[in-house]
């Protein structure tokens, strides 16, 4: 399961993967931050289909089309805001990586690529929103032998950093 599993630093619309998620708003009309990034990279079409959409609950997942990204796909889950962890934002945060491989797998695709997701504006505490990612992943690839590279594209060192760490703890 951990030759599935790489965690990189870098730019998630550079990402040449089946599927990128995007840390999106529950409007899918693009924000800042990840959000921000991709739809600038994707182009207007991909605003155009959001639009069609009509938004997207916290937890769950959407899927677009990449347009301009390298990625074929687009999966839009929208995590919790972090508000001291007694609104139920650990299932919410876990709810978007089932989620988002559910919608994925729907998608037939094998690679995919993951940010931080809800530890930038929304306030998620890194350490905790990275366990949850990684402990959602291996529970996936588990069961899943479709999925052959999850990709998790960190943004700065800091959070390259903890994703290592916690990485270690959850998979050694």
């Amino acid at each position: 399961m951990e030759d599935r599993i790489r965690i990189i630093e870098g730019d998630i619309t550079k990402e040449e993967t089946d599927a990128i998620v995007n840390a999106a708003n529950t409007t899918l009309l693009g924000g800042g931050g990840v959000d921000g990034a991709i739809h600038r990279a994707a182009g207007p079409e991909l605003v155009a289909e959001t639009r069609k959409i009509g938004g997207c609950p916290t937890g769950e997942a959407r899927a677009t089309r990449g347009y301009r990204l390298p990625a074929k796909w687009v999966i839009h889950t929208v995590g919790p805001v972090w508000a001291g962890g007694n609104r139920n934002e650990d299932n919410l945060l876990a709810n978007c990586y089932r989620n988002s491989f559910k919608v994925a797998r729907k998608l037939g695709v094998k690679t995919i690529a993951f940010p931080s997701i809800s530890t930038g504006v929304y306030m998620f505490p890194l350490e905790r929103a990275t366990r949850i990612a990684l402990e959602e992943t291996g529970k996936v690839l588990q069961s899943d032998r479709e999925f052959t590279d999850v990709i998790f594209v960190c943004f700065g060192e800091k959070v390259l950093n903890a994703y290592q760490k916690i990485y270690k703890e959850v998979f050694h």
